[in-house]
Order: C-alpha cells, then structure tokens, then sequence
C-alpha cells in the first residue's frame, strides 16, 4: 500500500510519518530538505529560486513514486507530488514569484507525470492554522525558514483546502491544532484509529 501525509509547512508531518512507520512497520519516505541545494538560496530570493526549486521536488517526488510503485512492502510518504503541483507551485504563481512562462512549463511537465501516477491508498492531511504553523517552524528552529511570510503561509494554506476539498480519493483529515499526536498517545490513537476504519474497515466500539 501507499500511504501519503499532506500538509502545510510546519504541520508535523515528518512526525507523524515517524509515528506511523514505527507503529506499524511502514517504510517511511520522507521530504528532501537537509540535503536540498535550492532551499537556503530559495527563502532568500523567492523570485529568482522559485522555479528551479519547484522542479528539484518535482524530479525528486517523481522518482519516490516510481520507487514506491515498485516496492512490495507499504510505504508512507512525507509529503506528495500532488502537493507541489496543485499547491506550492500555484501559490508562488499567484504571489508573482514565478513567471506565466515557468508555471505553465511546470504545469504542463507535472500533467505528463501524472499520466503515469496513481493516487495513494490513503491520504491524511494535516489541518493547522497558522498561529500553530508559526509556533511549529520556530521552534524547530531552521535558519531559512526564519524568514517565511506568513502571506506566503497563508495562500498555501487556502490551496490545500481548495484542494482537500476536491481529493477523489481515500482521506484522512486530522486537525493539527488540536491532535497532539506527537506529544499524546490518546490523540495519536485516535488517528490509528481512522486508518484503521478506513484501510482496515475495524471500527472503534461504540458506547451506546
């Protein structure tokens, strides 16, 4: 099976990947970033990196789907490709970071991708906003992510919802502000608890 986590910058997906790898047995793939040549130079200068980052994440998330489509063993991902295209890309667009002539050649690379991807077996998303998301990129304390605009927090976060509420497929949605999944065992049973209904069909007993 392939499992995916999606969500904003800050939302905790990385440990909620780590969470649900552990719990059980998945093979976890997580987002490039400590090794990303982009990344540092990108939250310095939007306008001149935001095409060629788009494009790193776009070659890096194609091969971990290739990857995937070939494993045997159930993996969940930190991050998709869906998400790249449908939300960061767009919201760097809308902002004038990157030119009509960029987005519509990464626009028009990721449809031929997606002729050859299929949707996960499970999304879950990670709801927040962005007081919490603020709170979370402080305090795991990235230099270059010290300089991310909260408008920029807030388009990707009105385009994850637009594109939450449009996802065909299999979905989990968990809401990051109040879930302490990474902190309480009671909340992170309640998301194992979801996965459960939905991939597995065993439904928490009821009280009445």
């Amino acid at each position: 099976m392939y499992i995916a986590i999606a969500g904003n910058i800050g939302s905790s997906k990385t440990t909620l990947t780590k969470l649900l790898a552990k719990r059980y047995g998945w093979t976890p793939h997580f987002e490039p970033v400590d090794n990303n040549p982009y990344l540092a130079d990108y939250y310095a200068d939007m306008n001149r990196w935001s095409f060629n980052i788009q494009i790193y994440f776009l070659n890096k998330r194609f091969k971990d789907i290739v990857e995937i489509s070939k494993s045997k063993e159930t993996v969940v991902q930190d991050r998709t490709i869906f998400e790249d295209a449908r939300i960061f890309a767009p919201n760097l667009h809308a902002m004038g970071m990157m030119s009509d002539r960029d987005f519509n050649n990464y626009t028009d690379l990721f449809d031929l991708m997606m002729s050859l991807v299929r949707l996960p077996d499970l999304m879950i998303y990670i709801r927040s906003d962005i007081p919490n998301l603020v709170s979370q990129i402080q305090k795991r304390g990235r230099d270059y992510e010290q300089t991310i605009r909260i408008d920029y927090l807030e388009g990707l976060n009105k385009l994850y919802e637009d594109w939450i509420s449009t996802y065909k497929g299999q979905l989990i949605i968990v809401d990051g502000d109040s879930t302490k999944f990474e902190s309480n065992p009671a909340d992170f049973q309640k998301v194992t608890d979801m996965i459960d209904a939905k991939l597995f069909g065993l439904f928490p007993m009821s009280d009445e």
